[in-house]
């Protein structure tokens, strides 16, 4: 069976909701205050079971100028239009704006629907149908079936029908491979379930039982039950009028305009990148910075559209924009949108989401409107190249990538293979991270760059610690892209990993032979000063005439470990610590415990200054364990 959403459109009085009822028999009117005045305020609902045995979801919007908002809300996300026009009456004032309308949300297919038939006679008939047909010149509808009826006599319903089910046969299914998204146009309770939304489902699937988000609060919740045209039902699918039951929500918690959809797929934004039309029937040029009623989905935000390389849109023109918003819209690049503004609210325009989560641009910068013509394209290789190259060595995580790219399943997974040689995938804890590959051949760049001017400036030395380096280079990069930028580097054998040590390949710290000898002097006084070695500052004094070169050596000793740091200003040679080590398991072997007095007799008379220091030190090398004023030898430490 299809799934399809037929729209109504039409100015007021037309006959839009009588048709409605007349092909159904469901009143689509329910509020007291429409029947009392006899206009459409909200929107109504109700399906078509269609000769063909294919059942069509209708979305009757209100004809009046003051309800247009509604109307907007109705359309987005209908498959079809019906354009209902009066007989009497002929083309009128929001005939032509809900036709903009719909065309401005990129609606493709429709029919015209003469109403009123029975009130006119053939002459006039065929007068309108010429009115009509100019009217629609140069509109999607321009070749549209035209079909005449009368909802009181009932003629015409019947080729109405006919014409209905030819049309819903050559739409297309929307796929059901992308994230569930449904837009909410109603919100009420239902005695003895709770809180119900109601609205159109854009794309994928939802099941009972799934868990969802309602966006852009970020309220989690979780179906209770499903209905599709009144029947309950396991699962609801792209195309469908949906309602859904949500567990755990109160019904002021939600409105109109909230989008129900698949948990970590959408992200709410208050900055949009566009490609705006203005439209012909525009009163006046568009400024720079004006305020408008933006309309996307089911919602109504004021928002300020910001222009590039210009002060004004001129009526009839299109081009690129960007709109800062007063509140947060979730919303996949590609969807439509409408703007209206002045006084009385009137259409001013419309177009398509290019970028769903933009940043703030500046106007007045060159490459902002350069940028903003990339994301014209059609190409999502394009897309997702620009995004990458915008996001640099920081790369994007997969779900923001889908995101601003707005592809899911297969085809997300189909164009990263297509890719493959221009990105780099790097698994997380939570989900992959992605970047371009150009970009990260040039971070690997970056790396070999930093150890090249190291070595430079200190080629005695056998190269960086990691976090050292990792401080030398772009800190944008995550963590993981650092490491592995440095496992492609190891394995292309373009660095070397020494100890904690990275150093290039090309580099071999080769000491001079009287840095060799400066480095074996210095050595030699800290093991011959054993367990009172001297500060650093007085054993480097003594090579007064090379005191860069000593200072070189005395950092590679400590960086060789030769030379051990274990307070400051105080280090030790491993020798000596290897020594102290011997002689406290030696003497505790034998008499079970130590007291710094014992230890001060094994080291020939050291001060607390290097015995506090050195005992600490075998507690953190777990060879004692302090107990009191006493150490005792850990359980099963040997000689």
């Amino acid at each position: 069976m299809k799934r399809v959403i037929l729209g109504t459109a039409g100015h007021i009085d037309h006959g839009k909701t009588t048709l409605v009822k007349a092909l159904t028999g469901i009143d689509t009117d329910r509020l007291k205050e429409e029947k009392e005045r006899g206009i459409t305020i909200e929107l109504g609902f109700a399906h078509l079971d269609l000769p063909s045995g294919n059942r069509v979801g209708i979305v009757d919007v209100p004809g009046h100028e003051r309800f247009v908002r509604n109307m907007v809300a109705g359309a987005a996300g209908v498959d079809l239009v019906a354009l209902v026009i009066a007989a009497d009456e002929g083309v009128m004032p929001q005939t032509r704006e809900h036709l903009e309308i719909c065309e401005l949300l990129g609606v493709k297919t429709g029919l015209v629907v003469l109403t009123k038939r029975d009130l006119v006679d053939e002459e006039w008939l065929e007068l309108v149908k010429e009115d009509v047909r100019e009217a629609l010149r140069g509109t999607f509808l321009e070749d549209a079936p035209l079909v005449a009826v009368s909802a009181v006599s009932g003629e015409g319903l019947s080729e109405l029908l006919k014409t209905l089910d030819e049309l819903v046969s050559k739409i297309p299914d929307r796929s059901t491979e992308g994230p569930f998204r449904l837009p909410v146009d109603r919100v009420f309770i239902v005695k003895g379930f709770g809180t119900v939304v109601t609205g159109t489902t854009l794309s994928g699937k939802v099941k009972v039982g799934d868990e969802v988000l309602v966006y852009p609060q970020g309220l989690s919740t979780r179906v209770r039950r499903i209905q599709v045209h009144g029947e309950d039902r396991e699962e609801a699918l792209a195309g469908m009028r949906t309602a859904l039951n949500l567990q755990g929500l109160e019904r002021e918690a939600l409105s109109r305009g909230d989008v129900v959809a698949e948990q970590g797929v959408l992200k709410p934004s208050r900055i949009l990148d566009l490609e705006l039309i203005y439209l012909k029937s525009a009163p006046r040029a568009l400024k720079n910075l004006e305020k408008v009623h933006f309309h996307i989905g089911t919602s109504e935000v004021i928002g300020e559209i910001v222009l590039f390389g210009k002060d004004r849109l001129e009526v009839g023109e299109k081009d690129i924009a960007q709109i800062r918003l007063s509140e947060p819209v979730v919303c996949l690049r590609g969807d439509r949108f409408v703007i209206r503004g002045g006084s009385p609210l009137v259409t001013l325009g419309g177009g398509r989401v290019l970028n769903p989560v933009a940043h703030r641009r500046k106007r007045t910068k060159p490459w902002e409107r350069e940028e903003l013509l990339r994301l014209l394209e059609e190409d999502p290789k394009e897309i997702l190249r620009y995004h990458l190259e915008k996001a640099g060595e920081a790369g994007l995580k997969a779900s923001d990538l889908k995101l601003r790219v707005s592809l899911f399943g297969k085809a997300w997974e189909e164009l990263l293979k297509e890719m493959s040689d221009e990105v780099v995938r790097i698994p997380e804890e939570d989900e992959e991270l992605i970047l371009s590959r150009a970009v990260f051949e040039d971070f690997k760049a970056e790396i070999q760059e930093a150890l090249r001017k190291f070595h430079e400036k200190f080629p005695l030395k056998p190269g960086l610690a990691k976090e050292e380096l990792r401080a030398r280079v772009s800190t944008r990069a995550h963590q993981r892209t650092f490491e592995r930028a440095l496992e492609a580097l190891i394995s292309e054998g373009k660095l070397v990993a020494e100890r904690e040590y990275l150093r290039l390949a090309s580099h071999q710290p080769v000491l001079p032979e009287e840095a060799e000898a400066l480095k074996g002097d210095i050595e030699r006084i800290f093991l011959k000063a054993r367990f009172t070695p001297p500060d650093p500052d007085e054993a480097l004094s003594r090579f007064r005439a090379k005191p860069k070169l000593a200072l070189d050596m005395f950092e590679l000793l400590v960086q060789e470990g030769v030379l051990v740091r274990l307070a400051e200003k105080l280090y030790f040679h491993r020798r000596v610590l290897e020594e102290a080590k011997k002689l406290v398991i030696d003497f505790l072997e034998r008499h079970q415990e130590l007291s710094v007095g014992d230890f001060r007799k094994l080291t020939g008379g050291a001060s607390r200054k290097y015995l506090i220091p050195l005992l600490e030190y075998l507690d953190r090398e777990k060879v004692t364990i302090r107990i009191g004023d006493k150490r005792v030898l850990r359980k099963g430490v040997r000689r």
